[in-house]
């Protein structure tokens, strides 16, 4: 599939790198295609990039790597989306979508109370909804440098 993306340029985005969001991201019910571009090499954000959309596009982040006490109940995602197994059978991975003020890229923030869970086997992902109180929907990302940080997660899902 080739795209023209008001970022990127024109894409080729292959089949098997769509991402459906079935339930779409809150805000954005009829958006349901997208796919992962990385940020650049060794860099901690990607974008998601709708393939409805070519002027939507996200920045997103593991969100571990700046919150390593971050917790998810993975059974929401896997429920609401049908998937079989749980959280320790099911390879799933999670991004916190990031938004950078115009100007002030040191005053970034992650919202932590709507993370993207994504299903590599499906090509399926859902925005979880979390109640806890404990998280915000602007977290600070640069308050306090994450004292130990997993790996990046793995590059084979972006583009």
């Amino acid at each position: 599939m080739r795209i023209e993306t008001t970022r990127f340029g024109k894409v080729e985005v292959p089949e098997e790198k769509v991402i459906t969001m079935p339930h779409g991201l809150l805000g954005f019910p009829d958006k349901r295609r997208f796919c992962i571009f990385q940020q650049k090499q060794g860099s901690p954000f990607v974008w998601y990039q709708c393939l409805d959309d070519p002027g939507l596009a996200f920045v997103m982040t593991d969100p571990w790597l700046f919150k390593p006490d971050y917790q998810l109940d993975l059974e929401l995602a896997i429920q609401a989306m049908g998937w079989d197994g749980d959280g320790d059978q099911v390879p799933l991975e999670c991004y916190v979508i990031i938004t950078i003020p115009r100007g002030a890229p040191e005053r970034m923030t992650a919202n932590l109370m709507g993370p993207v869970v994504l299903n590599p086997n499906t090509r399926e992902a859902v925005q979880v909804v979390l109640s806890d109180e404990a998280y915000s929907l602007k977290y600070p990302l640069l308050k306090q440098k994450a004292a130990s940080c997993r790996p990046p997660f793995s590059a084979k899902n972006r583009i």
